[in-house]
């Protein structure tokens, strides 16, 4: 029926929803991001190939950071829909708020940009970076379009509103902006403990602040000329109807 043999076998046997698991644990090199060494590990899986019925899962810290890539993309998806219904809101309309979302965009290019200058790598920290760029750019456009509306308001024409309100609008944004720059350099430069996540931080907002002041500078005042300009066009094609008093009133 049997026979027993001396031999060696596993001290353990894990198992991953049902099924037989080995366990590979490795170190990420010096000078490297996890993501990278993640993505190394993969094209070497792949140019070695597994049998039919294997597969590779990565777990510990490679998992954790792939789960948290995605919850910050739902984090900036969630934050830009309850930002835009916030100034849809404040400006009673949905084309000015669209008109200051339009910058977000240009500031993220930036931010990565000001990362690989710096020689550093998109991570959780860089990524929370990003996150409060946002709301920092934001601003920008507020004060812009707010000013341009009391100034229509006020009767002024919308070309002479729009560089009135820059014009205005640009010494306090200024300010803003350099003193956000100047707070943020002593974190940049990254001294002591925990210093280079908080210098990732400080590296995205300060590359992606002032590398996108210019084109926000821009953007938001010829955004808000050409939508009330289309509005004008679409008020004279559809003027609003208003019914005449019967005889008796």
């Amino acid at each position: 029926m049997a026979r027993l043999e001396r031999g060696f076998g596993p001290g353990r046997i894990d198992r991953y929803n049902r099924q037989f698991t080995v366990g590979i644990y490795a170190n990420v090199a010096p000078g490297h991001s996890l993501q990278e060494a993640a993505e190394d590990t993969q094209k070497l899986v792949r140019r070695v190939g597994l049998p039919p019925g294997y597969q590779i899962r990565l777990s510990g810290q490679a998992k954790i950071l792939e789960e948290t890539t995605t919850n910050m993309v739902m984090a900036l998806l969630l934050a830009s829909i309850f930002m835009y219904m916030v100034l849809a809101a404040q400006f009673e309309s949905l084309a000015h708020p669209f008109i200051i979302m339009l910058t977000l965009p240009l500031s993220i290019p930036f931010a990565l940009l000001s990362l690989i200058v710096t020689g550093r790598s998109l991570n959780l920290f860089s990524a929370l970076g990003i996150l409060l760029l946002l709301g920092i750019v934001k601003k920008n456009g507020i004060l812009q379009i707010d000013y341009m509306n009391h100034l229509r308001k006020q009767g002024l024409p919308l070309h002479q509103a729009i560089l009135e309100a820059n014009r205005v609008r640009l010494r306090p944004i200024l300010m803003t902006t350099f003193s956000i720059v100047a707070g943020l350099i002593p974190t940049a430069i990254g001294i002591g403990a925990g210093a280079s996540q908080r210098s990732a931080i400080a590296v995205t907002i300060i590359g992606g602040q002032m590398l996108c002041l210019a084109l926000s500078l821009l953007v938001v005042p010829v955004g808000y000329s050409l939508v009330e300009e289309a509005r004008a066009i679409l008020t004279r094609r559809h003027p609003a109807r208003v019914s005449a008093p019967a005889a008796g009133d």
